[in-house]
């Protein structure tokens, strides 16, 4: 909520308030140029495209359902591996949309293109021919969560710190007249919300330092309107902090631009910002949840689920639904036998409780393999889990 406390939790999807634009004049950064996007774009790779297959075991006949189609590479490896396969191509973003209706030509009858976001896909399923919108009708289920390379790689989507662009970060482009864009967002919310959102979205451990920075630059000089910008202020907001009693030193904003994650690998101070803002602007865990509970109810009794995450936030929620860990269909913040010191039952009741509708295929996530990691670096995050439906 813009303007109010911000209540972050996994529910299902609640529109936002628009609020008006406002036009203010750019500020010269002296960021390097982006240069022509399409030039450095590289190719499109499916992360853990192979695992996907093998878990979900297509045959003909079979539907499917990818739920983030992107640009394909899952949806075009499950066809090739079941050729009398069918996949409804659900995608929120626009440009993904008319990728898939590229591939239903080449792809005669086997392919179908649907525009939307999860908590969309019901109305979405009814318009399809053929019953695809009945309940445990579906054989197999494909979640690939978080941003595109597709995405990361367009600087006018603002998606991406390497990039400079506007700040949007819509994946729906402009399908949705009302949703904000991150600069809209950053123009309005009060310090304290914005805080929260950062410490709650992008787990930022010097989210009050930094909603401060931003809210003073946004009164004292302009509105923030380019990752640059954005990119720049904290930056700058935590050099301050770490140059600290520092007398006498040269070292500039640049010199604290880096640092480590959870893998000790480096990264920019402003990724979390980024991630952050990013899930609350597109309402990224709450669809997550709904996603969920959707493939609960669309896939029929044994039917095949895989999930690709990127960040912990992502991970928590399904596997809070594959454990069964669901208080009226949403997932809980922790395990339910810890969810209050003040309530006690039963063991039998606690597990009739927790009984998952799902079976793990995997004790653990799986990861990508080191030649993958190679070939396309972006999939070092990732984390699949698999399960199949049960009665």
């Amino acid at each position: 909520m813009i303007g109010g406390s911000v209540r972050v939790v996994w529910r299902r999807p609640q529109s936002l308030v628009l609020v008006s634009r406002i036009t203010i004049g750019t500020l010269h950064n002296n960021r390097r140029g982006h240069g022509t996007a399409a030039a450095r774009t590289p190719p499109h790779h499916p992360v853990m495209a192979g695992e996907t297959v093998r878990f979900l075991e297509p045959q003909d006949n079979q539907t499917f359902i990818d739920m983030t189609f992107g640009a394909g590479g899952h949806s075009r490896a499950l066809l090739e591996a079941a050729p009398g396969a069918t996949i409804i191509a659900l995608d929120r973003d626009p440009h993904a949309h008319r990728l898939a209706c590229e591939m239903a030509t080449e792809y005669p009858g086997r392919i179908l293109p649907v525009l939307g976001r999860f908590s969309e896909l019901p109305s979405l399923l009814r318009s399809l021919p053929e019953g695809y919108g009945r309940q445990r009708f579906i054989d197999g289920i494909i979640f690939d969560f978080g941003c595109s390379s597709m995405q990361f790689d367009e600087a006018s989507r603002g998606f991406s710190i390497a990039h400079d662009g506007p700040l949007d970060m819509r994946m729906d482009k402009d399908r949705c007249p009302e949703q904000l864009s991150a600069a809209e967002v950053l123009a309005r919310v009060q310090e304290q919300d914005l805080a929260r959102i950062l410490k709650v979205y992008g787990e930022e451990k010097q989210a009050k330092k930094i909603a401060r920075a931003i809210v003073n630059a946004r009164f004292t000089v302009k509105r923030i309107e380019t990752t640059a910008e954005l990119a720049s202020i904290v930056a700058h907001c935590l050099s301050s902090s770490n140059q600290g009693n520092e007398t006498g030193s040269a070292s500039s904003a640049s010199s604290f631009e880096y640092r480590q994650d959870k893998l000790r690998r480096p990264a920019h101070v402003a990724t979390k910002t980024f991630q952050a803002l990013r899930i609350f602007v597109n309402n990224e865990l709450n669809e997550i949840n709904y996603g969920m509970v959707l493939a609960r109810h669309l896939l029929r009794t044994g039917g095949k689920l895989v999930t690709i995450a990127f960040h912990s936030l992502e991970d928590t929620i399904v596997k809070r639904h594959l454990t069964g860990h669901v208080v009226d269909d949403v997932a809980s913040r922790v395990p339910l036998q810890f969810i209050s010191h003040t309530l006690a039952h039963e063991t039998d009741t606690m597990q009739e409780m927790m009984k998952p509708n799902w079976r793990q295929l995997t004790k653990h996530v799986v990861v990508p393999s080191e030649a993958e990691v190679f070939t396309n670096p972006r999939s070092r995050s990732a984390k699949l889990r698999a399960a199949v439906r049960l009665s």
